[in-house]
């Protein structure tokens, strides 16, 4: 690491000392941010570094087709997938190809103020062997923002999707002869405004979600009608910049979940809940970059059923740059989830991410990730551990043409009375994408 890259300014050190052994006046770091913000108009910008994922490549990237004063971007993927357990079973697992065609649409504004995008996308899969996983899956949305003042925005969006749940799911229907199928309706609304060295921001969310019943060998129906529900948030968060680089925050939000209806086995979920966190959002140098949450979770049921789930929250993410062509990414999160499972009223989940993304060529990206998940449900003995293991790589052949090659490896296990399926699934996938 270059000294450069890690230098701090007399200001900043200033304000360490002082926070340690009060050895520095106050007014002189104080004097020294306004200085800061005099000269940056954003204090709460992380954008010294780009990480390989983000970085632009201009001779690689589709022109679009223009469309008045939108550009239109069409984009055609194509991909051969292998897998050695198409059921995600534990026992006698079974191999099959399946072809995906996945075209979509962008259609984004050159406005020089406020910003309107629009997409349209789709993934219809053929197996090879086992055609009742076959499915065709799309989805439709746009967002769009306001720009009402050069540091105060309105941002919107909503979306659309038909889509079918993945037999890895861990709260989809074990039993069911085909794929489970959702259609699922989502919108927000999200303001900031930067008053000095505070940053004001409200977001609200609307998610609709609508199973579809399912059947399993025997033709009985699996009831899905218990997980159908309406849920609403709303956040609001502080920020506050204690420097050029590092920001403290609060955050809080609310949510509420209304079921449509309950079953004798797994009575109506309808609950009330909220997280609080309490962090820090910072960047030190071209180096690291990122944000660490930490705070309390709790969710409330009406039913006597169900106790309340609460305990220690988190959201996290860390980037490290060691070199420009190299980026390092690591998530960490604990949060409570909907639970698809009989008798479940929810389950508090633990993620851990690590990704590594590397520029090796120009125009060639490794990437390999690892993740972990645990997932402790409510209502009845069950928990899961989950792991994936991800490796693989994008070639871009010119501005219209790239390929990609991608190897999974998933593994769940599931302990308790109620437990789940355990099961082991490799996937390696081939693309061929292609765009105008």
């Amino acid at each position: 690491m270059r000294a450069t890259d890690i230098k701090i300014n007399a200001a900043k050190a200033c304000f360490i000392l002082a926070v340690a052994a009060s050895a520095c006046p106050t007014t002189s770091f104080g004097q020294a941010l306004d200085s800061a913000q005099a000269r940056t108009p954003d204090l709460f910008a992380r954008d010294r570094s780009v990480a390989v994922l983000d970085r632009p490549h201009p001779e690689y990237e589709a022109l679009g087709v223009p469309v008045g004063a939108f550009a239109l971007f069409p984009r055609l993927q194509i991909d051969a997938e292998h897998t050695d357990n198409v059921f995600a079973v534990e026992t006698g697992p079974e191999g099959d190809w399946a072809f995906h065609t996945r075209p979509s649409a962008t259609l984004n504004s050159n406005w020089s103020q406020h910003q309107l995008n629009a997409y349209v996308r789709g993934d219809f899969i053929r197996n090879d062997k086992y055609r009742t996983e076959n499915a065709n899956n799309w989805s439709v949305g746009g967002t769009g923002r306001i720009d009402i003042l050069r540091d105060f925005n309105i941002a919107l969006g909503a979306d659309y999707i038909k889509a079918i749940e993945p037999r890895t799911s861990s709260n989809t229907a074990v039993s069911a002869r085909d794929p489970i199928k959702f259609d699922q309706a989502q919108a927000y609304l999200s303001t900031s405004r930067t008053v000095g060295r505070t940053k004001l921001s409200v977001r609200a969310d609307l998610q609709s979600y609508d199973y579809k019943d399912g059947v399993d060998l025997n033709g009985v129906v699996i009831d899905q009608d218990a997980r159908d529900r309406v849920n609403s948030s709303l956040q609001g968060r502080v920020d506050y910049a204690v420097s050029p680089a590092t920001a403290l925050f609060v955050a809080v939000t609310g949510n509420k979940r209304d079921y449509d209806t309950g079953t004798v086995a797994t009575p109506a979920r309808d609950s009330d809940g909220y997280e609080l966190l309490t962090g820090v959002n910072f960047e030190l140098g071209a180096v690291v970059r990122g944000e660490v949450a930490v705070g309390y979770v709790s969710q409330s049921f009406d039913n006597a059923a169900y106790n309340e789930i609460h305990g220690f929250g988190s959201r996290t993410r860390l980037e490290w740059f060691p070199t420009e062509l190299t980026t390092v990414t690591a998530t960490a999160s604990r949060a409570i989830e909907d639970a698809g499972v009989v008798g479940a009223g929810g389950y508090l989940s633990s993620n851990l991410g690590l990704q590594v993304d590397h520029e090796l060529l120009r125009n060639l990206i490794l990437s390999a990730s690892l993740k972990y998940a645990n997932d402790d449900y409510n209502g009845i003995d069950r928990k899961d551990d989950r792991t994936e293991f991800a490796l693989g790589g994008n070639y871009l052949v010119n501005r219209n043409l790239g390929l990609s090659l991608r190897y999974y490896r998933t593994k769940q296990s599931s302990d308790g009375i109620s437990s789940g399926p355990n099961y082991m699934v490799n996937r390696v996938t081939l693309s061929l994408t292609t765009q105008f």
